[in-house]
């Protein structure tokens, strides 16, 4: 078993311990002046990303792709997109951050390809081809006036249908996502095995440690493609999530999968480490059928309830950037759902509350405004650092970088979910289906859109934030010259020093705070986050203001204040995105 009999606890693993930090590759640095970020930038970076107290790097897609989806299209997996480098280049930072003690996983995206790899290429080639079943090809429906209809009334994560005609073979083929994103047949076994020797055995023997594996419960569909509930009698599509979310043979396929990686074993020994994009399951019992130790599949999975909030659905269907106002008693229950769901189990759980797909936490969750930009950056860090599980964090949180300014137009804006959103509400709003949806969803854009995180990094204040000497591919931060990394290296009181303190804090505390059981404080409390943890003797607990006023602090019995975001504190206030931990010694 993974817990102990006597005293209930979490089998200690490293990757439970370590601190995780993704790059997103063609925004963090630019070595060559193209305006693209890439891998010798990287590379240049390791020592900075080494003296934050990160242990592994997580790598964002890299390999050959027309980019349609910033790499998540992938066309080639044996090979690097020529804009990021080579696949020495990728050995190299193997090296480089094995030698600076860190680790490096890669992303893993198979359950669907470009358009434009060889095997889709060859798919569509003919109905004849071999490879015609490796991906999903149905006849079309006809309406009674004969109109032609796609096989089924799904509508896919970045809006419009899941299915795309093709004139050649005259059939559809389906895809979740944009249609140069064609969805892999998990069901034949030529082409799973294909994907663990491209995708999967080729980066393992170079030596990486393991995997985000991206859309992970997306492999096993309901094949039978039946019509989904009419929930939007406007549309022609419609929500489908249960014929491809958690499917009939998901465990079966993620089992075999992981099974070739056990034929690997990292450089030093220790095992791989797998972390999943679970989404749609909101089920605790479902989500431990995936992390549970005994049941041999993915040590843990990203739960998106937290970086969901404020959108119309969280399922990326046709009202997610309509924004939906939240409470802090919300996000509290979404904590307490996540950060206990795991005790008594032989399950694991993340702590992250920002990535590539989504805006920046001090936007979002506190305040962006200048005179409280840095407090909520320090207090949403000691939020993080104080939960229970593995700790992930994106490049640029740790120096508090923020979403794009209010005032920019969607011209700025690069990301193609967010195009198609924005080309529906303006066809939507000018036909007069729903004539303030354009308001509407600017306004969620400009929050939650996923463009934010994809922002060049803001290293200094030359020109371009530093991250290129020439145009980046993406416009750079209107404040980069307030808020960047050379600065804060420079100010000892800055969320960049913060976060290494912290960080090292939360080592030195592990018991309580990486392996503690959670317990929230005033639950419905709608200004302050309070909650405690507790492993044996030892107890900490983490309050934290989440409003721009004075508000008392908790009671205290035993406890001593371990650390403030703060250089002075009032012990009976907290001051405006103060947070504090307070511990017994």
């Amino acid at each position: 078993m993974s817990l102990s009999a006597e005293h209930n606890e979490h089998e200690r693993i490293w990757w439970k311990e370590a601190v995780f930090y993704q790059v997103y590759p063609a925004s963090f640095c630019d070595s060559n002046g193209n305006g693209w970020g890439d891998l010798p930038g990287l590379f240049s970076k390791i020592p900075y990303i080494a003296s934050l107290g990160v242990d592994v790097v997580w790598l964002s897609p890299m390999f050959e792709s027309p980019q349609i989806d910033m790499g998540y299209d992938i066309s080639n997996y044996e090979a690097v997109n020529p804009s990021y480098g080579s696949v020495a280049d990728v050995e190299a930072l193997i090296k480089a951050c094995h030698d600076s003690g860190m680790k490096l996983i890669l992303d893993l995206v198979v359950n669907h390809t470009s358009d434009q790899h060889a095997w889709f290429k060859e798919s569509r080639s003919s109905k004849e081809n071999e490879k015609r079943h490796w991906y999903f090809w149905r006849p079309a429906r006809y309406d009674e006036e004969r109109r032609r209809m796609p096989p089924s009334n799904y509508r896919g994560y970045f809006a419009g249908s899941t299915w795309t005609w093709d004139e050649h073979t005259q059939e559809y083929y389906l895809h979740l996502y944009s249609p140069s994103q064609p969805d892999l047949n998990w069901e034949s076994p030529t082409c799973r095995r294909a994907i663990y020797d491209s995708a999967v055995r080729f980066w393992l023997a170079k030596g990486i440690d393991g995997f985000r594996v991206d859309t992970v419960n997306k492999y096993s569909k309901h094949i039978s493609f039946p019509d989904a509930p009419i929930t939007d009698p406007t549309s022609d599509t419609q929500p489908a999530p249960q014929f491809w979310c958690n499917g009939p043979r998901i465990h079966e396929f993620i089992r075999e999968l992981v099974d070739v990686m056990s034929e690997y074993r990292t450089y030093d020994g220790k095992e791989l480490v797998t972390v999943g994009e679970l989404s749609l399951t909101p089920e605790p019992e479902k989500v431990l059928e995936y992390v549970g130790r005994e049941r041999e599949e993915l040590d843990m999975v990203f739960q998106f309830d937290i970086t969901h909030l404020g959108q119309g659905t969280g399922s990326g269907f046709q009202d997610k950037y309509d924004f939906a106002e939240w409470t802090l008693p919300d996000m509290k229950r979404i904590v307490k759902k996540w950060q206990s769901f795991i005790e008594g189990t032989d399950g694991w759980t993340t702590v992250f509350n920002e990535n590539h797909d989504n805006g920046r936490s001090i936007s979002r969750f506190a305040s962006d405004a200048p005179e409280w930009r840095v407090q909520s950056a320090k207090m949403l860090c000691l939020w993080l650092v104080a939960q229970t599980g593995t700790l992930f964090l994106y490049q640029g949180q740790e120096i508090g970088m923020i979403n794009a300014p209010r005032e920019w137009g969607i011209e700025d804006y690069k990301d193609v979910e967010a195009l198609n959103f924005w080309d529906e509400a303006v066809k939507l709003a000018e036909d007069g289906t729903d004539p303030t949806r354009k308001e509407r969803i600017m306004h969620g854009l400009r929050l939650m859109a996923r463009d934010h995180a994809r922002l060049p990094f803001q290293w200094d204040s030359s020109e371009h934030a530093g991250f290129s000497s020439g145009k980046p591919w993406m416009r750079v931060h209107d404040l980069y010259k307030q808020i960047n990394a050379e600065a804060q290296e420079a100010d000892g009181d800055s969320v960049l020093e913060f976060y290494k303190s912290m960080l090292k804090m939360r080592k030195e505390h592990k018991d309580v705070f990486v392996y503690g059981t959670f317990e929230l404080v005033e639950p419905e409390d709608v200004s302050t986050f309070v909650f405690r943890k507790r492993y044996q003797d030892k107890t900490a607990l983490a309050a934290l203001n989440f409003t721009a006023f004075l508000q008392p602090a908790p009671p205290l019995v035993d406890l001593k204040l371990l650390v403030s975001s703060y250089p002075k504190t009032n012990p009976d206030t907290l001051q405006p995105f103060e947070g504090r931990i307070y511990i017994n010694y």
